[in-house]
């Protein structure tokens, strides 16, 4: 294909990776930011605000994957004399880890597709 490209120009493959369910997105690197970001500050609302999303917005997110998981990802406990928080579950953390290897594989994918281009 390098043919077709200009001279001295330099591309590569590029895409991003997400996984869907039927109804809505389920996993995507907005949503593994913001798992990532539960796990760190153990609130959902703490998490959103590091990444400039309103309260409601990251918990619309948080239930729309706990609705789609075989098992909740995050749990959310309430708030009152001793504060509310929320952290990951046994399968939120299973779902960093699955989700960030798959991007590895994703990432080495489009590195042998660009290696492609050229040859």
């Amino acid at each position: 294909m390098h043919e077709l490209f200009a001279e001295n120009q330099a591309f590569r493959a590029s895409g991003r990776l997400w996984i869907e369910g039927p109804a809505d997105r389920f996993l995507g690197i907005g949503r593994l930011e913001l798992l990532e970001r539960i796990q760190a500050t153990g609130s959902i609302s703490k998490a959103a605000k590091e990444m400039g999303m309103s309260y409601k917005k990251a918990w619309d997110l948080v239930s729309s994957m706990n609705a789609q998981a075989r098992q909740p990802l995050v749990g959310a406990h309430a708030g009152g004399a001793h504060g509310g928080g929320a952290t990951l579950t046994p399968a939120g953390e299973q779902a960093i880890a699955g989700f960030r290897a798959m991007q590895a594989r994703f990432a080495q994918f489009l590195a042998d597709e660009t290696a492609r281009l050229y040859h």
